[in-house]
């Protein structure tokens, strides 16, 4: 992942725990973050929704809440198709599946190409072959995945000593002779506590940029391998994988992440004395592969030039099934379609479901879609990106003008019905959807009880009994609500 995204995670989950509880017993306008510096002044809800928008809102809501669709789909997609990692024949797979459901909803559909990156998983292995306190004859197997992206060690592995640092300021006081020809472990924890405080992505922002940048800072001195303690929360020895990068002015080297309890074992022996590993890697970069961002449009009525997106990510990587990372946005998304046309609704402006391809290792959709659509932003009236998992929602995420707020008051009424009527300004919403944010396109998100949501991110635990149906419906809600009050509004947006 690039660095650049670390704020991502701060931005849209920096919302903690006493916000949920709050949801429960105040109203949406005491659980508001206003931007810094806003003086914006409480002043009448001007007019902006006829009151068959707002009956239609109502109607949504409850049918969203009723309806199974959306999990559905996420189990079609996490049992049935399976991991969908970028290039491989489960992301064809699941291109083709959402491209027939959307347009067995009735929407306009159009498959936009991309170019994606076609990495393959190979063996993983590791173990302690020269410890403290070693009996003879023995060895101490260490649980972890390569990073995306990683390079492959020799066929034969990589053996050497292993050296642990927290983080980048005791990499750089090492001297190089310490580093090079060794294994360096980053143990830079992951923070539970913030995590159960409801600020799993500020502790997810902080630890990430050692999986991003930590192979090429080992590189820079010496070093043959890097390991990273994994970027998550997960119990009962699981690894996190997640995209790595490598800086032009480093060697490319193997990196991998081993789990919370095998970096706290490695600390220790190496607390205690000399540790040496032997290391496999053998993923292979394969040629990239064409794939597809799977796009269905509902026509606006009046304004079709004029586009709402609605969206989360089709591929996810390859431990688990890819349930909460990412089936669940999608998933919610095409339930907004599904219940629009359903209820035999008109929205006034064209509401798009997006399936984005390859956020999980390069952006690749996201990227193409920008190029090939940049000329068109002043007509994305505005944009949702649904990437949280399917925690219970109390309200959306804003990025854009403080007035939106007052604009949007009779919706975020509607969703309090359902406790989700809050509201959090942030800093930047979605990767995928970051190329109009750039732009100014107002961009909107779920806000979700994250508490949970890093235990299984990017695990093999990221399954379908993480999903609770009850709280996917609360998101669908959530989604189609906006969606529809955006599509049909009486009055731009502030830009």
């Amino acid at each position: 992942m690039p660095p650049r995204l670390k704020n991502r995670f701060r931005a849209i989950w920096l919302v903690p725990l006493s916000l949920f509880l709050c949801a429960l017993r105040v109203d949406a306008q005491q659980t508001t973050a206003a931007p810094p510096n806003s003086n914006a002044s409480p002043s009448p809800t001007p007019f902006v929704f006829s009151p068959q928008t707002l009956a239609d809102l109502k109607r949504l809501q409850q049918a969203a809440l009723s309806s199974d669709y959306a999990y559905k789909q996420v189990a079609h997609l996490a049992n049935n198709i399976g991991p969908r990692l970028s290039g491989s024949a489960q992301a064809a797979k699941s291109v083709q599946y959402i491209a027939s459901e959307l347009k067995a909803l009735g929407c306009e559909l159009q498959l936009e190409r991309v170019m994606v990156p076609h990495w393959v998983r190979g063996e993983e292995t590791a173990a302690l072959i020269q410890f403290p306190g070693q009996a003879e004859n023995t060895t101490q197997k260490i649980v972890l995945c390569a990073l995306g992206a990683s390079v492959a060690t020799p066929a034969d592995g990589i053996t050497a000593e292993l050296i642990t640092v927290r983080n980048f300021d005791e990499l750089k006081s090492l001297p190089r002779d310490k580093v090079a020809g060794k294994i360096v472990l980053f143990n830079y924890p992951f923070d539970k506590q913030m995590a159960a405080e409801g600020r799993g992505g500020e502790a997810y922002g902080e630890a990430v940029v050692y999986r991003s940048d930590g192979p090429s800072a080992a590189a820079r001195q010496g070093a043959v391998a890097c390991l990273i303690r994994s970027v998550g929360g997960s119990d009962y020895r699981l690894p996190h994988t997640g995209q790595t990068s490598y800086a032009d002015d480093a060697p490319k080297i193997p990196a991998g992440a081993v789990t919370a309890e095998d970096a706290d074992l490695i600390v220790d022996l190496v607390r205690q004395g000399p540790v040496k590993m032997k290391l496999t890697l053998t993923p292979q970069q394969l040629p990239d592969v064409e794939s597809y961002n799977v796009i269905g449009d509902i026509k606006g009525s009046e304004h079709p030039e004029q586009v709402i997106i609605v969206s989360g990510h089709l591929d996810s990587w390859d431990l688990g099934t890819g349930a909460i990372d990412d089936a669940a946005g999608v998933a919610v998304s095409m339930e907004a379609a599904n219940l629009i046309q359903k209820l035999h609704l008109k929205p006034k402006r064209t509401i798009r479901v997006i399936a984005w391809m390859n956020e999980e290792n390069g952006l690749a959709g996201s990227k193409q879609y920008g190029k090939d659509h940049e000329k068109e932003w002043s007509n994305h009236f505005a944009a949702m990106e649904t990437d949280g998992g399917a925690g219970h929602p109390i309200g959306i995420n804003i990025k854009g003008k403080f007035e939106i707020k007052k604009l949007l008051a009779p919706v975020l009424a509607v969703l309090q019905e359902s406790g989700a009527g809050g509201t959090n300004f942030a800093e930047h919403i979605g990767a995928d959807i970051e190329p109009m944010e750039k732009a100014g396109v107002p961009a909107f998100s779920p806000i979700q009880d994250s508490r949970f949501y890093f235990n299984y991110h990017h695990t093999a635990a990221d399954t379908l009994d993480k999903i609770v149906p009850k709280e996917l419906a609360e998101n669908s809600a959530v989604v189609s609500v906006l969606a529809y009050a955006l599509a049909n509004m009486d009055q731009p947006l502030p830009r």
